[in-house]
């Protein structure tokens, strides 16, 4: 494509389209969204493009990898408006979600290793009905106030079932580890709001051992993001070399 910037070659929006798997109106598409500069016209009326557009719908398909469509978006815009620095910015954001993401895992998969095997009949039993232990109980073991367990309760992180003779909350085993992993997140100074998604993700699991897999995946693809933020850099820059050019 530097040869075609040179001599000024023109292209067809099927030549834009063809090389991406996308279609002509897709490319009508970004360049009404701002995504692509505006286009030449032939006498005709015809849209013309040339190298640079092309260049720069290779950096909004790059930075979507990584930032998603709507950032990506925001993004090209912003440089295709001379408005670099807020570019910039929308980029300085999506890396600093990437790495909050990745201490959210840091401290999940933290978490997990703190917790200790508990077992009915081992030392870590707490006492309470058949199939379940008191919310007392559970408290004294964790060393924080019943008050606490509700108010987690209320978050939708621990979900207790009622003793039918007494209306006692009893914590089942699920719960327990549900509790369990609320106490080391919150000791990792992580908030309510910020650990009940986490939970639901343990429960939508089915427990801590299968939540190792969707670790291990939710690893895979924050390394994938940022390795495609990386491209998508590079690609933006050269955009950025070429307008300037």
């Amino acid at each position: 494509m530097g040869k075609n910037l040179q001599n000024g070659e023109r292209l067809r929006p099927i030549d834009l389209a063809r090389g991406h798997g996308l279609s002509t109106q897709a490319i009508r598409n970004y360049e009404e969204a701002g995504i692509l500069p505006a286009a030449g016209r032939t006498p005709h009326g015809y849209r013309t493009y040339t190298a640079l557009h092309a260049r720069a719908l290779r950096a909004f398909l790059a930075l979507v990898s990584g930032h998603g469509h709507r950032t990506a978006t925001a993004i090209m815009r912003a440089v295709n408006q001379g408005v670099v620095d807020e570019a910039f910015r929308l980029i300085d954001e999506s890396h600093a979600q990437l790495l909050e993401d990745r201490r959210t895992l840091q401290a999940v998969e933290s978490a997990l290793r703190d917790l200790e095997p508990t077992s009915e009949s081992g030392p870590d039993a707490v006492s309470g009905p058949p199939g379940g232990t008191f919310i007392g109980p559970l408290a004294g073991k964790l060393g924080i106030r019943s008050a606490t367990l509700r108010k987690w309760e209320r978050a939708g992180l621990v979900r207790p079932r009622r003793d039918p003779r007494t209306g006692y909350r009893v914590y089942d085993e699920a719960d327990v580890r549900d509790v369990r992993l609320a106490h080391q997140l919150r000791r990792g100074g992580y908030l309510l709001e910020q650990i009940a998604p986490l939970i639901a993700q343990v429960r939508a699991a089915g427990g801590l051992e299968p939540l190792e897999a969707a670790l291990r995946d939710w690893r895979g693809r924050l390394s994938a993001r940022g390795r495609a933020m990386l491209a998508g850099a590079a690609e933006l820059d050269a955009y950025l070399r070429d307008r300037a050019g």
